[in-house]
């Protein structure tokens, strides 16, 4: 059961989808504090509420390209702390590796015909939202079939595919069940990635996503 209330600013230019968006969000417990239709505006908004989340199109007024993962990141460099979750129709994996391209977590990219659940959105917001990933499967394809290899050489197919399902937001008990092998099992694949990654434990950082990140980096980059 997830008692935060989420604080969500919404952009997306069909105002019947907007609309109806709201009213799932606010049936779930989320507060949408502001919506938007454009670009700037979204950017606005996000500076004056500084919300949990954003939720993003990438395709907005007036030429309905790139306009809305641009503000994407320009919010992600004026304010990192608030959760970017790119929700469109369009996977477009050059900005999705720019996005991803500064290291920070609390991202998220979700295509809109894949989202079989409401709950399954309202999930991902949280995670996105407590600094963590929710990137469709469509999405981590592109960008690992899109690039260079580097540290990804050195995984184990195991090992590849435990963190191709973190970079989805999944848990460790969730990999296990995906991949029938015991929890175990998955947390010393996760270690391993953690190891060939040179990713030391700390207590300031979550190398879960920090793995994740170096993992785009260096497949979708």
């Amino acid at each position: 059961m997830i008692d935060k209330q989420l604080r969500v600013v919404l952009a997306e230019d069909s105002v019947i989808l907007r609309d109806g968006m709201v009213e799932l969000l606010t049936a779930r417990g989320c507060a949408v504090v502001a919506t938007a239709g454009t670009a700037p505006e979204l950017i606005a908004a996000v500076a004056e509420h500084r919300p949990d989340v954003a939720v993003v199109d990438i395709r907005m007024p007036p030429t309905h390209t790139d306009e809305g993962i641009r503000a994407a990141v320009e919010i992600r460099t004026a304010t990192p702390g608030v959760g970017i979750l790119v929700f469109s129709q369009h996977l477009e994996t050059t900005w999705a590796a720019r996005l991803l391209a500064g290291g920070a977590a609390g991202i998220g990219y979700l295509l809109k015909e894949r989202v079989a659940r409401t709950s399954e959105f309202v999930d991902a917001l949280h995670r996105v939202a407590d600094g963590g990933t929710a990137l469709d499967p469509e999405i981590v394809n592109g960008l690992m079939h899109g690039g260079r290899r580097n540290r990804v050489d050195s995984l184990t197919a195991r090992e590849r595919e435990v963190l191709e399902l973190m970079a989805q937001g999944h848990s460790n008990r969730s990999i296990a069940g995906l991949l029938v092998v015991s929890e175990r099992a998955v947390e010393k694949h996760v270690a391993a990635v953690f190891t060939k990654f040179d990713l030391p434990a700390t207590d300031a950082d979550n190398r879960r996503v920090k793995a994740v990140l170096a993992y785009l980096a260096d497949t979708g980059a």
